[in-house]
């Protein structure tokens, strides 16, 4: 913990001499925020930032700009300690990051009208939990994980054919597992929008059983008409 407390401090020094990061946000307050994350045991992995318009990788045409791990070992990557996070950071201080699903947690991903009517009724049924928007497009239900239990009819790979890059083929919900991942708060995109905590729903609240949720979320999204051939692709 005094470690820790080294480097933040450090970091927070080393930001007000520097100035804020690109885009006006204010460096120690995504510090904070991320690392309210990482003691809540959501692992993170660095992703890839704006630049510009375009995406900080070297990928021409990215497919999911700003949206993605910037590297191939995300999943060996992702960790929850709070000294390599500031690391991170301190190498690249406009990097976004991305949290493993699967692991403490799954993130049930849904377009944001779905979000926002399946919000009041969770809200009226008294089910709470973080939720995050991407934008002004979709919202993100973290959920207590399935894990892996003892019957394997009930686990679910991810083959990450449900990030990002794919949102145009599977517009409806998307259940993010094993092997998958999503961008964490805060998060900055090229269009100038921002992944953030809905107001008191970030990562200091419980993690809701994600079956209850998936009902209220699945309704909403059939409600609206934000499915596809599927109500809903886990992935």
């Amino acid at each position: 913990m005094e470690a820790s407390g080294r480097w933040t401090t450090w970091w927070r020094r080393r930001e007000r001499q520097e100035g804020r990061a690109a885009g006006g946000a204010d460096p120690a307050a995504r510090l904070d925020q991320l690392l309210q994350a990482v003691r809540a045991g959501f692992p993170v992995a660095p992703a890839a930032h704006p630049a510009g318009y375009r995406c900080s990788c070297d990928r021409i045409g990215c497919p999911a700009p700003a949206q993605h791990p910037v590297s191939f070992a995300w999943q060996s990557q992702a960790t929850t300690d709070t000294e390599q996070l500031t690391r991170w950071l301190s190498r690249d201080p406009q990097a976004n990051f991305i949290t493993a699903t699967g692991r403490a947690h799954d993130v049930l991903d849904v377009p944001a009208e779905a979000g926002r009517l399946a919000l009041e009724r969770l809200d009226a049924l008294g089910v709470g939990g973080p939720v995050a928007a991407v934008g002004e497009d979709r919202y993100l239900f973290f959920t207590a994980t399935r894990g892996t239990p003892q019957d394997e009819d009930e686990w679910w790979p991810s083959a990450l054919d449900s990030t990002p890059d794919t949102m145009s083929e599977h517009p409806g919900l998307r259940w993010h597992c094993r092997g998958s991942y999503t961008l964490v708060p805060p998060a900055a995109l090229p269009d100038g929008s921002e992944v953030r905590w809905l107001d008191s729903r970030g990562p200091e609240q419980s993690l809701p059983d994600a079956l209850r949720v998936l009902d209220v979320l699945t309704d909403a999204c059939t409600e609206v008409g934000a499915v596809a051939e599927e109500q809903w692709l886990i992935g």
